[in-house]
């Protein structure tokens, strides 16, 4: 393990309360030169697929052996299992609810279940692993602990999956399965499955009661106030409005149907 440790936050906790600060505080306690990085405390309460789309974007981005402490836990309590994943170079500790099915479908994984013990909080809450069982496990790799150590082999995990996207010779239809915090309009269609299916013929994207007539590059390709579909960061199609919240504007909630429609 490197002499600084990297050690990445993701939860629901908000900032108002005191849980992220004392998860920081006893990863500190046992590993005292980590860095702790705060992803995101913003994701939405309980939604676990949410979480899953923020640590799919953000974690291999890290330095190798990083440590991804991810908490949005709504079975807290429960007979639900704590777990630590490794993938490819990283790390990601949290409980097996499906908080990181976007992962182990792309990638190939090792995974354990923590039940040892040894390396929890002994005064331990029935209501905040977060504190008692996932950080100190995070700091513990970190620490160079190995995950045999953590616990048993698990093969089977609970995965969660986004309806997949339906082409045929009219198009394609998807579903908006994230929406970010200026009101952009994330898919399940990604620019490969775009590009296979429509390829450079035109088409007409229907979202809510909005119809874009073409794809551009970015949002300056647009007057202001204007709807924009385009290939986003995360490599997939997003509708957003040219300085304004889509979500807002267009009345789309996430699950929302977006149908892209060939033109002759």
């Amino acid at each position: 393990m490197p002499d600084t440790q990297v050690i990445t936050l993701t939860t629901d906790f908000g900032t108002q309360d005191h849980y992220v600060s004392a998860m920081k505080a006893v990863m500190l306690g046992i590993t005292p030169k980590a860095r702790l990085i705060d992803v995101s405390h913003d994701i939405p309460a309980q939604d676990i697929m949410a979480g899953a789309w923020v640590v799919r974007n953000s974690a291999f981005l890290f330095p190798p052996e990083t440590v991804h402490l991810v908490v949005v836990d709504p079975g807290v309590g429960t007979d639900r299992h704590p777990i630590v994943l490794k993938i490819e170079d990283q790390y990601f500790v949290g409980p097996d609810n499906g908080i990181f099915s976007l992962l182990y479908d792309e990638f190939k994984y090792k995974a354990y279940k923590l039940n040892n013990q040894k390396y929890w909080r002994k005064d331990r809450s029935r209501t905040f692993h977060g504190r008692d069982i996932f950080a100190p496990v995070a700091a513990h790799i970190s620490s160079g602990v190995e995950l045999k150590e953590l616990g048993d082999p698990i093969k089977d995990l609970v995965t969660y999956h986004w309806a997949t996207p339906i082409g045929d010779k009219d198009g394609l239809q998807g579903w908006v399965i994230h929406i970010d915090r200026f009101g952009n309009l994330i898919t399940n269609i990604s620019e490969s499955l775009l590009e296979d299916t429509v390829g450079r013929r035109k088409v007409k994207i229907y979202v809510g009661n909005t119809i874009i007539d073409h794809l551009v590059n970015t949002f300056g390709d647009v007057e202001p106030g204007e709807p924009v579909a385009f290939i986003g960061s995360s490599g997939m199609l997003e509708v957003g409005i040219n300085k304004g919240n889509a979500a807002k504007m267009l009345s789309v909630d996430k699950g929302a149907q977006i149908s892209l429609v060939l033109q002759k």
